[in-house]
């Protein structure tokens, strides 16, 4: 970090690894703003299921960029790069140290690697594709993916259906591979980015606390939740808020396609595959300082690795 760079602290980590405990630990004897980089977060009324902050953890620690969309609106990786830039200047402004927090690890690199030109949104392509998906299915969808873009097919897991969905969007639109697009980023000027990871010691435990986790969010209301949701006029499984982990689940389980048990398993392994998914990602992030999320005095290694960060910026 050069003195014409400002700092900015990552906590990034897998799903049910403690982030915003710790995030908020470290806000209560630091001067630190913390900005959530959540895409289930982002929608209001959503927040058994995706783990929201308490209301009174909320007052004590606020987090921004939380509660910020309705769940028929869309939110996109480029709508929160410009929403975290201005909070994070923001923060620089009252001498303040943003923190951002969560684990979407797209908006993480978008953030700090920055965004190519790519098409917004295009309702008929998409829809076309939701179509296609229904007769060929997802995994045919991949296969012509790989043929059109192979390095995009390469990182995008069969089972993600959303970026599969914009990856072939964004080739029927412009003609060009969004993994070539996407290699004329630019990141922001004037950051310098502590990127911390809290880490799982091993795959066994961080599967338990997710099963413990999910389990606890069924018994504090997640199914009287995504039935409130269902209320909501015209909002469907296709609205990208629905395809946060666990509402798919719930959301077919109260359509009546599976019992109580085998939801919430169906909920539970989903909430596995995306752990891997943000481990894969993680594993391939530069300059990842890690830390052990069972790790005693976790928030004081935390505060020395930042405070060093600091000390010799």
């Amino acid at each position: 970090m050069t003195q014409e760079q400002k700092p900015v602290v990552c906590l990034m980590g897998p799903t049910a690894s403690g982030k915003t405990d710790l995030a908020v630990a470290l806000a209560e004897v630091r001067p630190l703003d913390l900005i959530s980089v959540d895409s289930a977060m982002v929608f209001r009324g959503m927040d058994i299921g995706t783990a929201k902050p308490e209301p009174a953890v909320l007052a004590r620690a606020p987090h921004q960029l939380i509660d910020i969309r309705d769940p028929l609106e869309s939110y996109s990786a480029a709508q929160f790069r410009e929403d975290a830039l201005r909070a994070i200047r923001r923060s620089h402004a009252s001498n303040r140290i943003p923190l951002l927090v969560g684990g979407t690890m797209l908006y993480f690199r978008a953030l700090r690697c920055g965004l190519s030109e790519v098409p917004a949104a295009d309702p008929d392509v998409r829809r076309t594709l939701l179509e296609e998906a229904d007769v060929r299915g997802w995994v045919a969808l991949h296969q012509e993916l790989a043929a059109v873009d192979p390095a995009a097919a390469g990182r995008i897991h069969p089972n993600d259906t959303q970026r599969i969905q914009r990856a072939l969007e964004v080739f029927r639109v412009t003609g060009q591979p969004l993994s070539q697009l996407q290699a004329r980023r630019q990141p922001p000027t004037g950051l310098a980015f502590l990127n911390l990871a809290l880490m799982p010691p091993n795959r066994e435990k961080l599967h338990q606390r997710i099963e413990q986790r999910f389990r606890g969010m069924l018994a504090a209301g997640f199914v009287d939740e995504v039935r409130r949701l269902r209320g909501i006029d015209r909002l469907g499984l296709n609205h990208p808020s629905m395809r946060a982990v666990g509402y798919r689940q719930v959301w077919q389980y109260l359509d009546g396609k599976h019992d109580a048990e085998s939801m919430a398993w169906r909920g539970i392994y989903a909430s596995r595959q995306f752990a891997k998914r943000q481990l894969t990602w993680l594993r391939s992030e530069p300059d990842l300082r890690t830390l052990s999320a069972d790790a005693d005095d976790l928030t004081m290694q935390s505060l020395v690795r930042i405070d060093r960060w600091l000390d010799h910026a």
